[in-house]
C-alpha cells in the first residue's frame, strides 16, 4: 500500500521530520541497503588489499592511481544530470496519478440525467456505470502488474461481474489487433442514445452533458495507455545510470586512504571507513533509486499506486450513487441559521481563539498615508481648487479667432451656459429659480429672461463677411430638395439634468 505519513507532519515542530527517519516500509534504507553494502564491501576489499597484499612497489603505483581517480572523478556531472532526470520523473509520476479514471463526476451526471424509478431505469443507470468501470479495469490491467495479476484474462473480468458473457462475445468478435479498452465507452454512448430515444434522458442538453463527462473519463484512460507506451527516452535513463555508477566506481579507488608517511597532499589522516563517501553514495544513489521507483508507479513497490483499491472503491461508490441514492432525498427543513442575519458556525474550545483574529481584508488595508499625500493634485501644476480646472475645460478646447474672442458671441454663450447649468443644479431641490424670483417681484438672476436664452428677445446674429476666396453659393438647382433647418431650441427646463453643471458641483 501507499506509505502515508501526512498526519505525522501536520504541524511543523522541532525535529518534525526526524521521526520519519525510523520508518522502514517505503524508506530509502529498504531501497538502497543492498547497493550500499555492495559498495562498502568493495571499498573495504580494496583497502585491505592495499594495506596487506600489495608490495611496496605496487603500493606506490596504486597510490598514483588513487590520486588520479580522485582528481578526475569530479569531472562527471552527476548532480546536473541526475537533478534534471529526477525532476522529469517526479513530474511525470504526478501527472500519471492525475490521469487515473475516477467516476465521481460521471456518476453524478448519470444519477441526474437518466430518470426512472422502475426496473428499466435502474438497469440503464447501473449498466452505464458498469461500462465505465469496465473500461477502467481494461486499461488498468494493461498498465498495472497488480491489476493484471488480479484479472489475468477476460474470463476473470467476466467472473468478477464487470462484463456479461454476451458482452464478452461482442468484445472478442471485434476484429482489431489494438487495445480495446475503448469498447465499453462506445457501448456507453449507444446506451445513452437509446435512453434518450425512450425518454429516460429528457432533452438533448442532458445527453450532451452526459457524453462530455464520458469523454473526459475516456480521455484519462487513453492518457494512461500513452504514458505506458511512451516512456522517458532510454538514452536519458542510460546516461544518468552510467554517470552515477561510473562516478562511484571512480570513488572506490579515488577515495582510498593512503599512507600518511608518503606525504601526499590531502592524505594526512588514515581511516578505515570513508564516512563522507558513504554519505555521498547514500544521497546520489538514493536519488537514482527514487527515479527508479517513480518512473513506473503501476508496479508493486511500496509507494506505487493502489490500483486494485481504486477499482474496488470506484465500482462500489458508482453503483451506490446511481442506484440506492437515486432520487433519495431528505425532507426539506429550515436550516439552523434561517432567521440569523449573520450566519456563523460554532467553534469548539480548542478553536475558540480563531474568533479573536480579524478577518483578512487585503494586503493594502494596512497601509497608512499622511493627510497631505491623500489630496488630489491638478495635472497642469497650477494652484487652485480642482473644480475650476474642469470648469475651464470647454473654454480651453474652443479655438479663439476672428469673431470668437472672449468678448464675442461664443464667449457670451459659454458664460450663459455655465450660468444656466449652475441654475439647473441649484434648482434640483426647488421648483424653478425663475419662478422663485418672480414670486418675490425681483428680476431673475439665473438668466431665464436673458435675450440669448429667450427666442423672442434674441438679437440677430451678425453676418460674417465673405471674402473672394469664399464664393457665395448661388441658388439651389431645381433638382435639389431644400431641407428646412430645425428651429433653435429654447432653454432647457429646470428639472432636466445637466451633465456639465452636475460635474462642476461634484468637483467643487
Amino acid at each position: 500500500m501507499t506509505v502515508t505519513y501526512t498526519a505525522r507532519v501536520a504541524n511543523a515542530r522541532f525535529g518534525g521530520f526526524s521521526q520519519l527517519l525510523l520508518l522502514w516500509r517505503g524508506s530509502i534504507y529498504k531501497l538502497l541497503w543492498r547497493e550500499l553494502v555492495c559498495f562498502l564491501g568493495l571499498y573495504m576489499a580494496l583497502s585491505a588489499a592495499y594495506r596487506f597484499v600489495l608490495t611496496e612497489e605496487q603500493k606506490r603505483y596504486f597510490e598514483k592511481l588513487v590520486i588520479y581517480c580522485d582528481q578526475y572523478a569530479s569531472l562527471i556531472p552527476v548532480s546536473f544530470v541526475l537533478g534534471f532526470y529526477v525532476t522529469l520523473v517526479v513530474h511525470r509520476w504526478w501527472n500519471q496519478y492525475l490521469c487515473m479514471p475516477l467516476p465521481d463526476a460521471l456518476m453524478c451526471v448519470v444519477a441526474g440525467t437518466v430518470h426512472g424509478r422502475d426496473e428499466r431505469g435502474r438497469l440503464y443507470r447501473r449498466t452505464l456505470m458498469r461500462y465505465a468501470g469496465l473500461s477502467a479495469v481494461l486499461i488498468l490491467r494493461s498498465v498495472s502488474t497488480a491489476v493484471f495479476k488480479r484479472f489475468p484474462t477476460v474470463d476473470h473480468v467476466v467472473e468478477a461481474g464487470f462484463m456479461t458473457r454476451e458482452e464478452r462475445k461482442k468484445f472478442e468478435n471485434l476484429n482489431s489487433s489494438y487495445n480495446k479498452y475503448w469498447v465499453p465507452c462506445v457501448w456507453f454512448s449507444n446506451l445513452a442514445a437509446q435512453a434518450r430515444r425512450e425518454g429516460r434522458i429528457r432533452d438533448n442538453s442532458a445527453l450532451k452533458l452526459l457524453l462530455e463527462e464520458l469523454t473526459v473519463f475516456r480521455g484519462k484512460c487513453g492518457m494512461l495507455f500513452h504514458y505506458d507506451w511512451i516512456s522517458v527516452p532510454l538514452v536519458y535513463t542510460q546516461v544518468v545510470t552510467i554517470a552515477v555508477y561510473s562516478y562511484f566506481l571512480a570513488c572506490l579507488i579515488g577515495r582510498q586512504f593512503l599512507d600518511p608517511a608518503q606525504g601526499y597532499e590531502g592524505h594526512n589522516l588514515d581511516l578505515c571507513v570513508p564516512i563522507f563517501t558513504l554519505l555521498q553514495f547514500f544521497f546520489y544513489a538514493g536519488w537514482l533509486k527514487v527515479a527508479e521507483q517513480l518512473i513506473n508507479p503501476f508496479g508493486e513497490d511500496d509507494d506505487d499506486f493502489e490500483t486494485n483499491f481504486l477499482i474496488d472503491r470506484n465500482f462500489q461508490v458508482s453503483m451506490l450513487a446511481v442506484d440506492e441514492m437515486y432520487d433519495d432525498l431528505a425532507m426539506l427543513e429550515k436550516d439552523l441559521y434561517w432567521d440569523a442575519t449573520e450566519a456563523r458556525a460554532p467553534y469548539t474550545a480548542a478553536t475558540a481563539f480563531l474568533l479573536q483574529q480579524p478577518s483578512f481584508q487585503g494586503s493594502t488595508f494596512d497601509i497608512t498615508l499622511a493627510k497631505e499625500d491623500m489630496q488630489f493634485q491638478r495635472l497642469d501644476g497650477s494652484d487652485g481648487p480642482l473644480g475650476e480646472a474642469h470648469g475651464d475645460f470647454l473654454q480651453r478646447l474652443l479655438p479663439v479667432g476672428a469673431g470668437m474672442a472672449a468678448g464675442g458671441l461664443l464667449g457670451r454663450r459659454l458664460s450663459l451656459m455655465r450660468r444656466k447649468n449652475s441654475c439647473v443644479s441649484e434648482t434640483s431641490t426647488v421648483a424653478s429659480c425663475a419662478c422663485a424670483g418672480a414670486a418675490d417681484g425681483a428680476a431673475p438672476e439665473c438668466g431665464c429672461g436673458d435675450p440669448l436664452l429667450d427666442p423672442g428677445l434674441r438679437e440677430p446674429e451678425p453676418e460674417f463677411p465673405v471674402g473672394p476666396e469664399m464664393p457665395v453659393p448661388g441658388p439651389a438647382p431645381e433638382s435639389f430638395t431644400t431641407v428646412p433647418m430645425p428651429a433653435p431650441r429654447g432653454p432647457a427646463p429646470p428639472w432636466l439634468p445637466s451633465p456639465i453643471g452636475e460635474e462642476e458641483e461634484s468637483l467643487a
